[in-house]
């Protein structure tokens, strides 16, 4: 028997492989007109894959990336998740066949090594976004860094996915004995991660505000009515007064921040307000759970 929900799902799929396919074209055009045919190794298995190739020009680059995965892969489905190993096999065989079939049609541009990374970065991270925002990987140092977080579970995942691509082009300035390849590798990456992290959080921002006050009523009513964002009261007790009181929790736009401040400021000069960045936020009034 079918579930109620089931072309709901599969609408849903087929929206995340038009995601996946859009991400891999933009990835196999930074791979094939940019990083490769330039000897920048941007990290990850795409940089292993390209110090391959470079030795071994007859091997393709995208067969390279997918068996490099395959032991990763083996590796995710035993102690990571099986859901996360079945996207991820999807989205890099799938990249891996674009990247090798589009090799022979697209340009290659060998120009302003600066321009070549800015661009090969834009192009990257663009693409791999689309991919991340659907819930996909591209595996390689992502499924590394889970792997070694085991090992190091006090790293940030973040942390070691950066040690990785690190590692990887600090090689490449070896391999391609050239520093200033290695160094163009950095900008890559690293506009790459900014696109990336703008595409996935970027969208769904914003800032969390508490608010510590004793007038906390006319406050809340000003914020529902003024910038209109709902309001969360929290009970505290003082440290060092031992009194209970509440605090004021908002979730805003990183534009209503200003609005919000000057607000509480004109009701109460005395309030104390914390803000801190939140990089999702998610319901009523911003981006859909879905």
């Amino acid at each position: 028997m079918k579930r109620p929900d089931f072309r709901q799902d599969v609408k849903r799929f087929g929206i995340d492989v038009v995601y996946y396919i859009a991400g891999s074209l933009l990835y196999a055009v930074s791979v094939n007109c940019f990083s490769v045919p330039n000897h920048i190794a941007p990290g990850g298995v795409t940089g292993v894959a390209t110090m391959i190739h470079y030795a071994l020009p007859t091997a393709p680059i995208g067969l390279t990336i997918l068996i490099l995965n395959i032991p990763l892969l083996v590796a995710a489905w035993l102690c990571i998740s099986r859901t996360f190993t079945v996207r991820t096999l999807l989205c890099t065989a799938l990249s891996t066949v674009v990247i090798d079939t589009l090799t022979p049609l697209l340009p290659i541009y060998k120009g302003d090594m600066f321009l070549v990374s800015v661009m090969g970065g834009v192009l990257s991270g663009v693409g791999l976004g689309l991919i991340f925002l659907r819930g996909g990987s591209t595996g390689g140092t992502e499924i590394a860094a889970r792997l070694l977080e085991r090992r190091f579970p006090y790293v940030p995942v973040g942390r070691l996915i950066l040690t990785v691509d690190a590692v990887v082009i600090v090689v490449s300035a070896f391999v391609f004995n050239n520093v200033e390849n290695a160094m163009y590798a950095v900008v890559l990456t690293f506009v790459a991660s900014t696109l990336i992290d703008a595409l996935v959080y970027g969208g769904a921002g914003g800032k969390l505000v508490l608010i510590f006050s004793k007038q906390q009523e006319k406050i809340t009513a000003a914020v529902l009515q003024t910038i209109h964002r709902g309001v969360t009261k929290l009970r505290s007790r003082g440290g060092y007064t031992g009194e209970d009181s509440e605090v004021l929790l908002c979730a805003v736009r990183r534009t209503q921040v200003y609005p919000l401040r000057q607000l509480v400021a004109k009701i109460d000069p005395a309030a104390f307000i914390v803000i801190t960045s939140a990089e999702e936020v998610l319901g009523n009034g911003f981006a859909t759970i879905e």
